[in-house]
């Protein structure tokens, strides 16, 4: 692919993508890094409400470039920057211990959270306080692989565009639409405007998934809201929901954690929404 275009981490487009690992200028320039062959792919083919392609440059290193072709040929069609860089050039960027050779820079993808009303959505994940980026963009994916309409962030909950959060959705960050800084209540009272049924998910939650799948009560529309990692949701938020829902432990397990619990509740609606559903996405590629 010839020889790297950027050799020096202090080029301008370096800087400038570099700065991007931090919250304020994210929100400044309205633009986010996705690192790896898997977000990239799918920032290439992703638009916007706009119409406009979300990826804006792609940094890859010769090797990457050669291995990945069909990455950066997509990057060209979607209008993207293409720059050749040295290895150490993507590590001055990159976020990761061992980088992939392959990072994006993209625009903002959220959705505004009356587009998510308008839709109807019958499957929701609600988000609130989750501090840690990690668990964020794990649930994300897990959202994403139940077949969830959307995924809303309260504005007490981790940004969106925290390299982890994006590198932990495994590209699901592209695949559905995401509200952020949406207030708890806010988000509870357009849900259930819309028709949604709000169950909160709480370990010590006075209703048994098992039982609500007995009773059959879970094949409407669903918004689940998933607490913070450490102390759950508090007393005001679950007093927002319609049911508060445990996830029963049938060993000796003291608890699962939040991705492993928010798994279990969105295939819990999905499986008992099945045969009201039709499918709303294809799978991708059989990718995980």
């Amino acid at each position: 692919m010839g020889t790297p275009e950027l050799i020096s981490p202090r080029s301008p487009r370096v800087a400038a993508a570099r700065r991007l690992a931090r919250r304020n200028f994210r929100g400044k320039e309205r633009r986010f890094i996705a690192e790896g062959p898997q977000a990239v792919r799918e920032a290439a083919a992703h638009r916007g409400g706009d119409g406009e392609p979300t990826l804006i440059e792609l940094f890859a290193t010769p090797e990457a470039a050669d291995r990945y072709a069909d990455i950066v040929e997509a990057a060209h069609a979607a209008g993207a920057r293409v720059h050749l860089a040295d290895a150490d050039v993507l590590a001055d960027v990159s976020q990761t211990v061992t980088p992939q050779g392959l990072i994006g820079v993209c625009r903002f993808l959220d959705s505004p959270f009356q587009e998510i009303l308008d839709a109807k959505p019958a499957l929701v994940a609600v988000l609130a306080n989750v501090r840690d980026p990690g668990n964020a963009g794990t649930v994300l994916r897990c959202a994403d692989a139940a077949g969830a309409d959307a995924v809303v962030l309260t504005d007490a909950s981790v940004d969106l565009y925290n390299p982890k959060s994006v590198r932990a959705s495994v590209g699901s960050l592209f695949h559905l639409p995401v509200a952020v800084g949406v207030p708890v209540e806010q988000a509870v009272q357009g849900l259930r405007a819309a028709g949604v049924r709000i169950l909160a998910a709480d370990g010590a939650g006075s209703d048994d998934l098992d039982d609500e799948l007995d009773a059959g009560t879970m094949g409407g529309p669903t918004a689940w809201v998933f607490g913070n990692e450490a102390w759950g949701l508090p007393e005001e938020t679950r007093a927002l929901a319609d049911a508060v829902v445990r996830v029963p432990i049938h060993g000796k397990a003291e608890s699962l954690n939040l991705a492993t619990a928010a798994a279990v509740c969105l295939y819990a609606s999905a499986r008992a929404q099945r045969p009201r559903r039709a499918p709303t996405r294809r799978n991708v590629s059989g990718r995980s």
